[in-house]
């Protein structure tokens, strides 16, 4: 997996366009136990970095993921915007000193994954995005030459996102629910996971 800029292009793309197509499924995930605005803000977020694309790939990896973060930390709303944008550009930074693809990719998903719980002051099991990204990135540490790695994932993170619905939320909006918050999936887990998958399927697309 080289990150050339066709591969980016076609990787920010795909992203982006899931999450913008997903922006009614996110808003009634976030209508129950949130402020209802999850899916209007993704979709605010991914719709400025698709009109920055031709700028965003023109960069070399590295600086292109982090200003896809910048982006969004500037655009979404909300706590999801700081939180992806150090995500990404955590991933970026990564990158640009040095870290390979597809060599150290569970170094550099790493890096996101700290940087969203050290943002977040949070950790998995708390009903946040980050139950979606733990279990991506223990999946990626412990089965990194599988040749289903993809679909693995895939599984990984929708298996894991079904796991939120019955967590009691201790972080964000949702916490203020309490017990209330149980039975619902998190909107920022399904976000993520909505995420993970647009990036498995380009991949797999272009192998």
């Amino acid at each position: 997996m080289s990150l050339d800029t066709p591969t980016l292009r076609a990787l920010v793309a795909a992203a982006a366009e899931q999450v913008v197509a997903s922006t009614a499924e996110l808003t009634a995930l976030d209508q129950a136990i949130g402020d209802g605005d999850h899916g209007a803000n993704m979709k605010r977020g991914f719709e400025a970095v698709l009109s920055k694309l031709d700028m965003i790939v023109a960069q070399p990896p590295g600086e292109a993921i982090k200003m896809v973060g910048k982006t969004l930390v500037m655009t979404v709303g909300g706590a999801s915007g700081p939180l992806y944008g150090s995500f990404f550009m955590a991933i970026g930074d990564a990158i640009a000193r040095g870290r390979r693809l597809p060599e150290d990719l569970a170094d550099v998903f790493a890096s996101g994954v700290d940087a969203v719980s050290a943002r977040g002051r949070s950790q998995a099991g708390e009903k946040t995005m980050l139950d979606v990204l733990v279990p991506v990135l223990a999946s990626l540490r412990t089965e990194p030459g599988r040749s289903d790695l993809a679909q693995r994932i895939r599984v990984v993170a929708s298996e894991a996102v079904e796991r939120t619905a019955p967590m009691r939320a201790t972080k964000g909006r949702a916490a203020f629910l309490g017990d209330r918050s149980i039975g619902h999936i998190d909107p920022g887990a399904r976000s993520s996971c909505i995420l993970v998958h647009a990036i498995c399927n380009t991949l797999e697309a272009l192998s």
